[in-house]
């Protein structure tokens, strides 16, 4: 038995994603609009694929003074923007979501890391990992670190998913124990 995790190839991406609606919709390469630059970039790479954050914002706010409780999580500690582009209040926080619906196979783990171009602008996504046998659209946590309003542009690149095989399918899956976040649409607040 083979130990260790495989990281998995733009061929194997491309093919669960067009045979078996693992990414949807799917862009089969490094594209840029128009690709003349001028847009964070998204699709398919070499050990990953890139997604896209839609359009649909949730912006953290103090204005009701409100304490962000992920036990008892209250709707006025944010507003919502639906933007092509959203500005991040300094030292502040949003929820978005990907473009893209995932449907991770049973013996795949998915690890999100951010884009560089963000980073480098002190913006940081969050993603926890995509269990096998999750699908949904991907919350995305960004976290503007720095004393300045940051933006975020909408139907463009944000982070990189990588794709990780087990050395054999798991026992239980996500989808098996009915998890909390199986099958979301949209924005996904905390839930209990």
């Amino acid at each position: 038995m083979n130990a260790a995790m495989a990281i998995l190839s733009d061929k194997w991406i491309r093919e669960q994603a067009l045979q078996h609606g693992m990414i949807e919709p799917f862009v089969e390469r490094q594209t840029r609009k128009g690709d003349g630059g001028g847009c964070i970039s998204y699709g398919l790479s070499s050990y990953g694929y890139d997604a896209r954050v839609a359009d649909e914002f949730k912006i953290f706010t103090n204005v009701d003074s409100a304490v962000v409780d992920p036990k008892n999580f209250d709707a006025n500690s944010f507003v919502d923007r639906k933007t092509d582009v959203c500005v991040i209040p300094p030292n502040s926080f949003a929820l978005a979501r990907t473009v893209e619906y995932f449907r991770v196979p049973r013996d795949v783990l998915v690890i999100c890391l951010g884009k560089s171009t963000y980073a480098r602008c002190g913006i940081i996504v969050n993603v926890t990992p995509l269990e096998p046998g999750w699908e949904g659209h991907v919350t995305l946590e960004f976290s503007n670190t720095t004393p300045l309003p940051a933006k975020i542009y909408a139907n463009e690149g944000a982070c990189q998913f990588l794709f990780l095989q087990g050395n054999e399918p798991c026992e239980v899956s996500y989808a098996d124990r009915a998890g909390k976040y199986m099958g979301q649409r949209g924005v996904t607040l905390p839930r209990l």
